[in-house]
């Protein structure tokens, strides 16, 4: 049959790699959308104090942990509170609005390798789409082929901005910063009394290494 020799010619091997794609993607999307960001409990207060002067040097010795003044947990440092999730996220970067989740400790990794399955998946797609257009000027043409079009259209913006956050993104993560403190510098107590303007980058290979492993 057709669908053999198909398989024989390695015609469905593409195909299939496509759909396992979009399966791993929205596989992604629910796991980051659904997982504990890294929430603060009240139970982890104990030995918060301890860890930070171990772990960042650079901060001022000064600067002590403060309360929330929503949730009442003792916020660790580059932890902030989130009042759509009404929780405080340990090293927030921001809220998703796709998700309807924060971004932070335990799904950042994970939110990385979403955007960069969700990249693959809509590049391919564009490519597909933009392979089944001849263009000829008329009337007709434009009418049997305006759903192809517009669906370029909606693949091309998707994938601009997806590749635009994912390499906003990974350049924070080189830096080891988070969207919320390089947006709000100026306001963010162990930052603004620093003597370095990030005290956390400890170079790229290790802030990746750090991220990611």
């Amino acid at each position: 049959s057709d669908l053999q020799k198909q398989e024989e010619r390695g015609e469905l091997l593409q195909p299939l790699i496509f759909v396992l794609l979009v399966l791993c993607s929205v596989l992604l999307y629910f796991k980051v959308s659904l997982m504990d960001p890294g929430f603060v409990k009240p139970e982890e207060e104990e030995g918060e104090d301890k860890g930070q002067d171990v772990v960042i040097p650079q901060i001022p010795g000064d600067i002590k942990l403060r309360r929330c003044g929503y949730c009442l947990v003792k916020q660790p440092m580059r932890a902030k509170h989130c009042q759509l999730c009404q929780h405080c996220v340990r090293r927030y970067d921001h809220h998703c609005p796709w998700l309807e989740n924060c971004v932070g400790e335990r799904n950042h990794p994970l939110f990385i390798v979403y955007l960069s399955v969700q990249l693959v998946v809509l590049l391919w797609g564009g490519h597909v789409a933009w392979s089944g257009l001849y263009f000829e000027q008329s009337r007709e043409w434009l009418q049997h082929n305006i759903f192809l079009l517009l669906s370029f259209l909606l693949i091309f913006i998707f994938t601009i901005v997806v590749l635009l956050l994912l390499v906003s993104h990974l350049y924070l993560i080189s830096c080891n910063t988070t969207t919320w403190e390089f947006m709000s510098h100026h306001r963010i107590s162990y930052l603004r009394h620093s003597e370095l303007e990030n005290p956390f980058d400890q170079g790229i290979i290790l802030n990746l290494w750090r991220f990611f492993c």
